[in-house]
């Protein structure tokens, strides 16, 4: 149980910096293969949604190292409460710039519509991603993990939201 819980701790963090890792390489890919993409890809909103996604998931990977390293150390208590209190503070900074986001939503849509699904996508995609990490948990990898949600029929906490609590 304990090798089976450090491999998951360890499967998620590095998961997350993967992707991250991934999508800022796609991303870049994308500025240099494709032409077209550039103006779509480098103006304002589009790349502050991409930064603001990238953002959350290292917070992600932060997060699911902390519990790893301290897993590894056989303890499997909550965060000490500077780790904790940077948490919270990540959790405000997010808000504002999820506010951000918003108000960004509004101004593409009017502004630039052909940019503005792009930015949509990358937009929803970074508000999935905090409310997966501070609210609600949005995903389910194993089959127990799936027969639980439908079993019970509504989203667990997340783990750092039951921490922050």
């Amino acid at each position: 149980m304990y090798h089976k819980l450090i491999k998951k701790l360890f499967n998620l963090f590095s998961g997350e910096l993967a992707a991250t890792i991934i999508f800022a390489g796609v991303w870049l890919m994308f500025l240099n293969i494709h032409e077209w993409t550039k103006p779509y890809l480098t103006s304002f909103a589009p790349l502050f949604a991409f930064l603001l996604l990238e953002f959350l998931l290292l917070q992600g990977s932060y997060y699911w190292y902390l519990k790893w390293r301290k897993a590894k150390r056989r303890d499997f208590s909550i965060l000490p409460e500077y780790q904790l209190k940077l948490f919270r503070g990540l959790k405000r900074v997010n808000l504002f710039l999820l506010g951000v986001g918003f108000v960004l939503v509004m101004y593409e849509l009017i502004s630039y519509p052909k940019e503005f699904y792009w930015f949509l996508f990358l937009y929803l995609f970074a508000l999935a991603e905090y409310t997966n990490y501070y609210h609600v948990r949005l995903s389910y990898q194993t089959m127990e993990e799936m027969k639980e949600f439908k079993r019970h029929r509504k989203f667990r906490r997340s783990k750092l939201a039951e921490e922050l609590k």
